[in-house]
């Protein structure tokens, strides 16, 4: 059984940065980084293959963020920095249905973990 759990999430100020991480059960896929924000569509974020040679942005955190893995331990990371008060948002981690695709489209991500918040202050 699939199960990934984020943790990492919190409050930080405008500029600040904060990491992620998904502990991923499973079998290794590409995996993802989507947020939501209430009333709004699922956005991703980021991506990154199974063997971490291949790495996909949203352009909004593009250069802020970073996507990475440790497979050995079977968790993949989110570094945020320079954090803006925009991407304040329930992140969630994913795992995709490819191996070494970094897909940035939700129908192509066939679990979900249940979302760590950050929230971004001014």
């Amino acid at each position: 059984q699939v199960q990934l759990v984020e943790s990492g999430g919190g409050s930080v100020q405008a500029g600040g940065s904060l990491r992620l991480s998904c502990a991923a059960s499973g079998r290794s896929r590409a995996m993802g980084w989507w947020r939501q924000v209430p009333g709004k569509e699922r956005e991703f974020v980021a991506a990154i293959s199974r063997h971490n040679d291949n790495t996909r942005y949203a352009e909004s955190v593009k250069g802020r963020f970073d996507i990475s893995r440790d497979n050995a331990n079977n968790t993949v990371y989110l570094l945020m920095n320079s954090l803006k008060v925009e991407d304040t948002a329930v992140y969630y981690c994913a795992r995709s249905r490819f191996s070494d695709y970094a897909a940035n489209q939700e129908h192509q991500y066939n679990y979900w973990g249940q979302g760590t918040q950050v929230t971004v202050s001014s």
